[in-house]
Parts: structure tokens; C-alpha cells; sequence
């Protein structure tokens, strides 16, 4: 990783030197407040964070160099060290340089892509890992070290990806409501460790092409297809024992594979029909953890325009598949995957009054392990400089299957966030 931060500092350093260019900046500054109505009895009944984004754009000609921080505070870290956390820290999500030309653009660094269509969830954006210590119904993407070749064409382009390196995941601690490992196995104390166990070396590159394009037709289309090699964005978990029996050890595993992936927007009239599926080739046919599998999502959203005044409704639909070509390997509930036989049925109203305020809400159910998760959500700007968003979230889980729900036990919470932008 470290060598990535070398080349990327001399070319900062090279590009201030040689040329006078533009420096804009920007940044927001967030104030969360969470409050859990139905919880475990040891997890805390509420969460008090501040976060800050500041994001800086130094543009010379073609040249671009692009950084993002990333700050977050818990009100809990700043207690006794039995009621820590663990979520506050200093994070750095992009720094990147990026240079363009007549019908190609050339980055390296350390940036954040995103890779899909579906509402609820994305299940072919799996570029960038998402940093466990967030609100995980707001997923929060970690920045990975990368180079890419981008060549537009007249009607998309073509990217080819090297992602450098594979990094451990930091994990809040056990009072935190979203920590779902229990804290003793048969007596003996379980610890979560960032500790990544890769099948080879952590930077052993991964590679993708990329194809994205629209066609200009009546019903427009909008398609992506990548071909992946490297390391897969599913991790399974494993646990060690120490040498005198005094701890238990959990930590991710990370596999090499070889990835189909594809996400589609197709607009019909007032109809938007939506598509991401992969398909994954375990290389290393002879491991006994994971299986080739199959993710495929699909969905529907039809807006009614102008329903009262001049908002609009959006009646939106999603089914997600997640499928193990394997039986004797791990299945979804060892591997932990929600989205596996699930089936969303929601609402969006967009108010359309100049101040960006819409409303989301849906239930997600599981066809397999009767599972239940409800959600309402509101967003709003005020004065182009405030945002506001009140979130309502209450899941039932499995009572008799181990889900990763099950682990969390019946859940409701009540969040509320104001945003401060400039």
C-alpha cells in the first residue's frame, strides 16, 4: 500500500510544481442521533456520532487530483473504556490522480466506484469494501488502491481495472447494537480481528474489464457487463483458538475467483425495469469453504407523475436470488447473506418542491426464513445548505433459523440526521 502512496504524492508534488491550476473544496458536517426501541439488553440504547466529509479538486488543464477525508465521532469513545465503541476515527477515502485526453482518462490511486441499479440493495457493487463500524443500512464504502484505462467510445466506454491491494476490516466493539458476535464461545472469550486471511498475497492484484454503454432507441437502455479476476467481494469468517485456551479469535477470508457481473436500467414509458446478476468461479475448486454461486436482482419501478400537485409516486418492486451451486460447502446463513430469497415491495413520493424532499418506505420480506424488515424514510434540503433525514427501521427476525438477523434479535430504531453542507 505504501508504494501507492509514494507514486501518488510525487505526482502531487510534480503537477503543483510545474503548473498553476484551480483548487475548489468542499465538505459537510453531520450530526446523527439513533435510538433503539427494541435491542439486546447488554447493547446500548442509543448512539450520539458526528461525521465530516472534506473533499478537495486541484484541476490544472486535464489534469485532476482529487482527495476525501473522512472524520467520526461516538459519543460512547469518549466514556469509560467498558462503553467504547470503537467508531470514532480519521479515514482517508480517495486521493486520486486523473488525467484526461480527446477519448481517454487515465487514474491511479486510492478511490471509490460505484456498480449498480437496485433500490434496497446492490448486490453487483463490490469494488469497494464497506466499513463495518457504520450504520450498515447506510453503507459507508472504504476507498481501495487502483489504476484505470478508460476509452470512450460513441455510445459508452471501456474501463480496465487494477485494484492492488486487499485490506482487514475494523469492527465496532461489543456494546454497539450492529457488533453481531457473541461475546463467549462454550465460556471461552470471542474477539473479532481485523486480521484478513488471503489464499494468496494481500496484494495480489485484481483485474476487470469493464464495458458500460446506452443505446439512443426508443426504449433507452442503459447496461454494464464486467469480467472479473482477483479477489472476490464476499469473505467468509473463521475462527482460532490461542495456544492457552484464553481467547477465541473471528476474522474474514478473502478468495481468488473469477466473476461475470452485469447491471441494466431499461426505461419503458413511465416504467423503469432493472437488472444486476453475477455469476462467481471459485478458482481454487478444491476449497471446502465457498462455492461457485449465482446473485441475481431484479426490479420494477413505475412513477405516476403529478399524483397530487406536482409530486410524483413510485411504485417500486425488487426480487433478489442468491444461490450455492455447491451443497457440501457453505451455504448463505454460514456465509451470512441477507438477500438470498427476499422479496421488496415500496413507495417512493418525490414531493417536487424545489427542496429535494422525498419519502421512501417498503417492507422486505424473506421467503425463506420468514423474516420481516420495515422502513420509512424522509429526506429534505433546506436552504441549499442543511439537509435533514428521519429514518424508521423495525426487523423481525427468524425465530428458529440462524440468520444473521436472528443474531441481532427483534429490532426497532428511530434515527435522526441534520447535515450541514458547504
Amino acid at each position: 500500500m505504501h508504494i501507492y502512496l509514494k507514486i501518488i504524492l510525487f505526482f502531487i508534488l510534480s503537477t503543483c510544481t510545474l503548473s498553476a491550476g484551480d483548487f475548489e473544496s468542499k465538505g459537510n458536517i453531520d450530526l446523527t442521533s439513533q435510538f433503539y426501541l427494541k435491542k439486546p439488553s447488554q447493547k446500548h440504547p442509543n448512539n450520539f456520532t458526528a461525521s465530516t466529509n472534506l473533499e478537495f479538486n486541484y484541476i490544472a488543464d486535464d489534469l485532476q487530483i482529487k482527495t476525501k477525508l473522512y472524520a467520526q465521532g461516538d459519543y460512547y469513545d469518549l466514556k469509560s473504556a467498558s462503553e467504547h465503541n470503537n467508531r470514532s476515527f480519521l479515514r482517508l477515502d480517495e486521493l486520486y490522480l486523473q488525467y484526461d485526453m480527446e477519448d481517454d482518462q487515465f487514474s491511479i490511486g486510492k478511490n471509490i466506484k460505484f456498480w449498480g441499479a437496485l433500490e434496497v440493495r446492490n448486490i453487483t457493487d463490490g469494488f469497494n469494501p464497506t466499513d463495518l463500524r457504520s450504520d450498515p443500512f447506510n453503507l459507508d464504502k472504504l476507498g481501495v488502491w487502483n489504476a484505470s484505462w478508460v476509452h470512450y467510445t460513441e455510445n459508452g466506454e471501456l474501463s480496465f481495472i487494477i485494484k492492488g491491494y486487499e485490506q482487514g476490516l475494523k469492527s465496532p466493539t461489543v456494546p454497539y447494537v450492529y457488533y453481531y458476535f457473541p461475546e463467549t464461545i462454550q465460556n471461552i472469550p470471542l474477539s473479532y480481528t481485523d486480521k484478513l486471511d488471503t489464499e494468496e498475497s494481500n496484494t495480489r492484484p485484481t483485474y476487470y474489464i469493464k464495458y458500460s454503454g446506452s443505446t439512443d432507441t426508443e426504449y433507452p437502455l442503459d447496461f454494464a457487463i464486467i469480467v472479473q479476476n482477483g479477489y472476490d467481494s464476499q469473505r467468509y469468517y473463521s475462527t482460532e483458538l490461542a495456544n492457552n485456551f484464553s481467547n477465541i479469535s473471528i476474522y474474514q477470508n478473502a478468495y481468488i475467483v473469477n466473476k461475470l457481473i452485469t447491471y441494466n436500467t431499461l426505461v419503458v414509458d413511465s416504467t423503469l425495469y432493472k437488472l444486476e446478476a453475477s455469476y462467481t468461479n471459485v478458482k481454487n475448486s478444491n476449497d471446502n469453504n465457498v462455492s461457485d454461486y449465482i446473485h441475481l436482482g431484479l426490479g420494477v419501478e413505475h412513477t405516476i407523475t403529478q399524483v397530487y400537485k406536482e409530486a410524483d409516486l413510485g411504485l417500486i418492486t425488487e426480487y433478489y436470488y442468491y444461490h450455492t451451486l455447491d451443497d457440501n460447502k457453505k451455504t448463505d446463513l454460514e456465509l451470512f447473506e441477507v438477500f438470498q430469497n427476499d422479496l421488496f415491495l415500496g413507495l417512493r413520493y418525490s414531493f417536487n418542491e424545489g427542496n429535494d424532499a422525498s419519502i421512501v418506505t417498503g417492507a422486505i420480506l424473506d421467503l425463506d426464513y420468514n423474516e420481516e424488515v420495515y422502513y420509512f424514510q424522509y429526506e429534505s434540503r433546506i436552504a441549499d445548505i442543511l439537509k435533514l433525514n428521519f429514518d424508521y427501521r423495525y426487523i423481525k427476525p427468524s425465530k428458529n433459523t440462524l440468520t444473521a438477523f436472528h443474531l441481532m434479535g427483534t429490532h426497532e430504531r428511530v434515527s435522526i440526521k441534520i447535515g450541514y453542507y458547504f
